[in-house]
């Protein structure tokens, strides 16, 4: 992959995203031991690293209630230790309404959670803000989903310039404008392959200064760098959405959180 053109700080993170989606392959040594892999050293032989150390993350649900979160109770419920969104035909809220994690607004941070699907749309809020005349409603950057996979793993900003990265883009915004591609991660569509319709998947947010980078299931699978001041976020609420339309569940689990 060649990033030539692109200036120095860009091609850096460009390079970075390409290794962390698996353009480059680290294979560990063969042999035994360090000593095996210091003799492997020079000979087209990698030493491969372990994965990061996660002790750092904070459970941020309990697993039995919805403390610290806000949301319309007739949607949202703890069930066997699962965050529950819900709707029917017959019951619909307004508009998309969120459960709204009232720990903090945190800045740069990591978000993990592992979440289920079952019809329609959905999406987990962060650096967001709460609409002061729409109770439970959110504006701001959105890591959305979709049963369809349409949409699944695309950075998108509810209520504000929509998409900002689809799924296997890196892009970027300058102020006042529209996002434009950087660089891809990987085809959509095989992107899509990685995603599990009706089970769980695991989701997971980086969010560091100007930067956004959204994984599914251990891959990149959209990343931006948003320079746009007047329209970007650097620190806000995290939520849960419910769409309303069609009928749907979303069931989220496992909702850690690490400050940075």
């Amino acid at each position: 992959m060649r990033f030539a053109k692109l200036p120095p700080f860009l091609a850096a993170i460009a390079l970075w995203v390409a290794c962390a989606a698996g353009a480059y392959t680290q294979e560990p040594a063969r042999g035994r031991g360090a000593g095996a892999q210091e003799a492997g050293r020079g000979r087209g032989m990698r030493v491969q690293i372990q994965p990061a150390d996660e002790s750092a993350f904070r459970p941020i649900f309990d697993g039995k209630s919805l403390a610290d979160w806000d949301g319309d109770t007739t949607f949202w419920r703890v069930e066997n230790g699962v965050i529950v969104g819900e709707t029917t035909t017959e019951k619909q809220p307004a508009q998309n309404t969120f459960l709204i994690w009232r720990g903090g607004r945190p800045a740069d941070f990591e978000l993990k959670v592992e979440y289920r699907l079952t019809g329609f749309n959905s999406g987990i809020q962060y650096r967001s803000v709460e609409l002061p005349d729409i109770k439970w409603a959110m504006k701001g950057y959105q890591a959305d989903m979709d049963a369809a996979q349409q949409f699944t793993g695309q950075i998108y900003e509810e209520r504000g310039r929509g998409f900002l990265a689809l799924r296997g883009q890196f892009t970027y915004s300058g102020e006042g404008k529209r996002p434009g591609i950087v660089g891809s991660l990987g085809d959509a569509d095989e992107l899509k392959k990685l995603i599990k319709t009706d089970d769980w998947n695991n989701a997971h947010v980086i969010a560091r200064d100007h930067t956004l980078i959204q994984l599914l299931n251990g891959r990149v699978m959209s990343m931006l760098i948003d320079d746009d001041k007047v329209n970007g976020k650097w620190e806000g609420l995290i939520g849960i959405q419910l769409h309303r339309g069609p009928a749907m569940k979303i069931e989220v689990r496992s909702v850690r959180l690490k400050t940075l």
